[in-house]
């Protein structure tokens, strides 16, 4: 347990010290800003899709190290990858997130991304390590602004009090 947590503080100091694909794509298809008000985080993402392929992603704004650290492990993740195997990504890092999937004995695709599995035990920062993925399929389905708050979204997931 506290190699995972060791494992989980190196990760999120080292992607929010060096974030990748931080910034603006100017050339995007598709775009969105997420707002997660319970932590102040604000977020934009741009990406360009080549056919079905994500085949450039940055993200930029104003974000805890959580969010900007998530944001910066999705960008390089789905990089490359179909939109559908980026939605499906988007669902199960939610679900790991949220805790509805159980990484360690169900199939997923996330990878490293399993490295988020313990923000499902702080419920204040669960919507920030899922905002940048809120954010993207907002992006995937041309919505202009998206928000962890927001009931109509399919990703809002009420944790706890927040």
């Amino acid at each position: 347990m506290a190699d995972t947590r060791q494992l989980y503080q190196e990760v999120i100091l080292d992607h929010n010290k060096k974030p990748r694909n931080w910034g603006v794509l100017e050339d995007a298809t598709h775009k969105a800003e997420g707002h997660n008000p319970l932590c102040g985080d604000h977020i934009k993402l741009t990406l360009r899709l080549a056919g079905d392929k994500v085949d450039a992603i940055n993200v930029q704004g104003e974000s805890c190290a959580i969010c900007k650290a998530s944001a910066s492990m999705m960008t390089t993740v789905v990089k490359g990858r179909t939109q559908q195997d980026a939605e499906q990504l988007v669902q199960e890092f939610r679900n790991m997130a949220t805790g509805k999937l159980d990484h360690e004995s169900k199939p997923h695709h996330l990878g490293r991304l399993t490295v988020f599995s313990g923000v499902r035990d702080l419920p204040a920062r669960v919507k920030c390590a899922i905002l940048p993925w809120h954010t993207l399929r907002a992006a995937f389905n041309a919505v202009a602004s998206t928000t962890t708050e927001a009931e109509e979204d399919p990703m809002h997931a009420p944790i706890g009090g927040a």
